[in-house]
């Protein structure tokens, strides 16, 4: 028996999330790769990841593992596996790790990234970007954007962005930082931990400051009152990335 961490890319668009919907059957980027590992005779088709998306959400390294007694080559999996998928998941990369390793609790951070791009007057892109990037028509004061993205970081309670949580809402965010290329902008957070559609919540909020309904000071008070109505909305999932999963203790450089 031997165990095989993976690399997957996958576009979330057409799938009802990462984790697999037992009883109604939805399309999830579990199922697909089960299905795939399922083909292959001494597989175990079991895939635990290190995170688990949303619908809607895409993938550019997401991590996972699992046993198998399979002959085939290491440097032959991913083509193994390729060839059983629909062409919205790719394996990038496989290597065998010790039957010890757990993709999930193994994981020192997570990466997730946040794009958008700005559309006013020009609407080069929407067509082809649509499902990928969020495009936003306000003018925006993205140096106060920046300036409010800073004050997410630290460990606190973000019960203020939490959507649905029954988990403690007290999280360590090593990094939320917003730039911008010309009209692309991203948001870079990695944290140890996420609350559910709390990325999504943190950009509605720093829009809140672009459009000049909030200021980058009232960050903290909206995060001390725990008050998810005083935070931005939920964004929309198509514009969010899951960037990386961290096995080694994060280093901003």
């Amino acid at each position: 028996m031997r165990r095989i961490k993976l690399s997957l890319e996958y576009d979330g668009s057409d799938f009802f999330g990462w984790q697999i919907q037992a009883a109604t059957g939805e399309r999830t980027v579990q199922g697909v790769m089960e299905a795939a590992l399922s083909d292959i005779p001494g597989a175990r088709p079991r895939l635990m990841a290190a995170g688990r998306t949303d619908a809607g959400v895409h993938a550019l390294a997401m991590v996972a593992h699992y046993d198998t007694e399979d002959k085939i080559p290491l440097d032959k999996v991913a083509r193994a596996l390729n060839a059983r998928l629909p062409q919205d998941v790719r394996v990038l990369k496989a290597e065998e790790v010790a039957n010890t390793f757990e993709s999930q609790f193994d994981c020192l951070y997570r990466r997730y990234v946040y794009r958008m791009r700005l559309s006013r007057g020009d609407f080069s892109g929407m067509a082809l970007d649509r499902r990928r990037v969020l495009f936003l028509p306000q003018i925006l004061d993205i140096a106060a954007m920046q300036r409010a993205a800073s004050y997410f970081e630290g460990e606190q309670d973000f019960a203020a962005l939490a959507t649905q949580e029954t988990r403690s809402t007290r999280r360590r965010v090593l990094l939320c930082q917003l730039k911008q290329d010309g009209r692309d902008l991203s948001l870079d957070v990695v944290a140890e931990g996420f609350l559910r559609n709390m990325v999504r919540a943190i950009v509605g909020t720093l829009l809140y400051v672009g459009e000049g309904k909030l200021c980058p000071k009232d960050i903290p008070d909206i995060l001390a009152s725990r008050d998810r109505k005083r935070a931005g909305p939920n964004v929309p999932p198509h514009g969010l990335y899951f960037a990386e999963a961290g096995y080694t203790p994060w280093q901003e450089e």
